[in-house]
C-alpha cells in the first residue's frame, strides 16, 4: 500500500514543468594540474565572468525534480607580476643551451567562454507554510569550447631568472592579445551544484543561488605550457514560470 501512495503522488506532480532564465557572475579559476606543472601554468587566481542561461526542470513529486540547463559561462583565471614566458626561439643564441624560460614583470588574463549543459538532479522543501523554498542541486556537465584567448598588458625588462636578477632584455613592450582556441580541447566534462533559495508567487518565482562547477579534463591538448584545470564559483539570480502544474 505504501508504494501505491507513493506512486500516486509521483504520478500527480509529474506534469510539472518549470522554464526561466538565470543570470549572474561567475568566478572562475585555473588550477595546475600536477605532474604537467610548469611556470607557465601556475599562480593563476581568480577573475570575474558572466554566467546566464535558460533552463527547464521537470517535478517528479514536491521532493524531487531533474533540472536541465544551457549556460554561456565564462571560465579562465589570471595573474600579475614577474612571471614566465615561454623563450623566444629567436634568442636562442643569447640564452643558455637548454632555457625554455624567460621572465618578466606583466599582467596575464585567461579568458576562456563555455557553453556549459548541466543535468541536475534537484531536492527542494518548502519551508513551512511559507512562500519560500530551500534546494539543492548537482550533476554532471558537458562543455564545449566557444573561445579562448590569452590577453598579456605590461611593459617590462625582460629576466633569465625567475627573481629578476639577471636582465637579458631592457623594458620590452610586452601586449598581446592571442586567439589560443586551437592550443585547447574543445569538450570537456565536469560535476556542477548548487543551493538556492526560492521565492513562489503564483505560477513565478524568483531565485538566488550560489554554487559552482569544476572541469575534470585537461583543457590543454598538449603539455608544452602545463596541464590546466577550469573550474568556478557562481552567484546567480533567476526567474521560473510553471507552463503545467
Amino acid at each position: 500500500m505504501p508504494v501505491v501512495v507513493a506512486f500516486c503522488g509521483l504520478q500527480a506532480n509529474a506534469q510539472q514543468i518549470d522554464l526561466g532564465a538565470r543570470g549572474g557572475i561567475s568566478i572562475p579559476n585555473l588550477s595546475a594540474g600536477g605532474k604537467e606543472s610548469n611556470p607557465l601554468n601556475e599562480g593563476y587566481k581568480s577573475r570575474l565572468g558572466p554566467e546566464f542561461g535558460i533552463f527547464g526542470e521537470y517535478h517528479f513529486s514536491k521532493l524531487f525534480s531533474i533540472q536541465a540547463q544551457v549556460n554561456f559561462s565564462g571560465q579562465g583565471g589570471k595573474k600579475e607580476g614577474l612571471q614566465a614566458m615561454p623563450a623566444d626561439p629567436r634568442m636562442a643564441s643569447q640564452l643558455p643551451p637548454g632555457t625554455l624560460y624567460t621572465y618578466a614583470n606583466f599582467k596575464s588574463e585567461a579568458k576562456f567562454n563555455y557553453l556549459m549543459v548541466p543535468i541536475l538532479a534537484k531536492f527542494g522543501w518548502n519551508l513551512g507554510k511559507s512562500p519560500f523554498r530551500l534546494y539543492v542541486d548537482a550533476g554532471p556537465f558537458v562543455g564545449f569550447l566557444l573561445s579562448a584567448k590569452q590577453v598579456v598588458t605590461g611593459t617590462s625588462p625582460v629576466y633569465l631568472d625567475p627573481q629578476g636578477q639577471t636582465q637579458i632584455l631592457p623594458a620590452t613592450p610586452l601586449d598581446a592579445d592571442v586567439d589560443i582556441k586551437n592550443q585547447l580541447n574543445k569538450v570537456n566534462v565536469g560535476i556542477s551544484g548548487n543551493v538556492g533559495v526560492a521565492y513562489q508567487f503564483g505560477r513565478s518565482s524568483i531565485f538566488i543561488e550560489g554554487g559552482g562547477n569544476y572541469g575534470f579534463l585537461n583543457i590543454q591538448k598538449g603539455s608544452a605550457n602545463g596541464k590546466n584545470n577550469i573550474g568556478a564559483g557562481t552567484v546567480v539570480l533567476g526567474y521560473g514560470f510553471r507552463i503545467r502544474q
